[in-house]
């Protein structure tokens, strides 16, 4: 048997949306289940997110501190961000969002896994990309505001990072399977074996 998640949709008789957020909204689906029941199910509308584990020549990722008020948390975190434009390319945003955290580029891009957060209450569905060949960005450095003018930043070797995780002390869904999914790749087939950094992605389609 081949292990793959699968696409499939049951029926949604009726549905609304009783919040709208600046980002996301909440949606009350009824669902038809297996035995003819119908039953609501609320979940969170997201627009889909990236995120890139950025690794420099001596094997360091870099990783970002930032407040994060539901959790009440500074977590330590690798750069990612919303998918702002319906359709846009994950990679071109991938690379927006490290410019402006951290102000590096890459010149190697690979995609490292995909993942839904929480499916069991909400669909936002995250790109993690692996960036290599680092170098400092050109041109003045992105203005931050709010939580992010308080973001620290710093290079980590990846084993203190999988350290992190394994003893609790990193808690961030990105960074955890980010590095989890490093080593992993590392010790497997490889990171030259990773999928090209425009490869499809069912869960959020964009154009090339």
């Amino acid at each position: 048997m081949t292990i793959k998640d699968t696409a499939e949709e049951w029926e949604v008789r009726a549905t609304q949306t009783p919040f709208v957020g600046n980002k996301t909204s909440v949606r009350t689906d009824d669902v038809v289940m297996p035995d003819g029941s119908v039953v609501h199910r609320d979940y969170q509308v997201h627009p889909g997110s990236v995120a890139v584990l950025a690794l420099d020549d001596q094997g360091r990722a870099l990783v970002i501190r930032q407040y994060r008020h539901p959790v009440r948390h500074k977590l330590w975190e690798i750069p990612a961000g919303l998918l702002d434009i319906p359709g846009e390319n994950p990679l071109h945003a991938a690379q927006r969002e490290l410019y402006e955290e951290a102000h590096v580029k890459a010149e190697d891009w690979r995609v490292l896994t995909d993942v839904f957060t929480t499916p069991g209450g909400c669909d936002e569905a995250v790109r993690i990309f692996l960036a290599r060949d680092l170098s400092e960005a050109e041109g003045q450095r992105f203005e931050v505001e709010d939580e992010e003018a308080d973001m620290e930043l710093s290079r980590v070797p990846v084993d203190e990072l999988v350290r992190g995780v394994l003893t609790g002390d990193l808690h961030n869904n990105c960074l955890v399977v980010g590095v989890l999914s490093l080593i992993a790749a590392q010790n497997g087939d490889g990171l030259d074996a990773l999928r090209p950094a425009e490869a499809p992605w069912p869960a959020r389609p964009f154009e090339a």
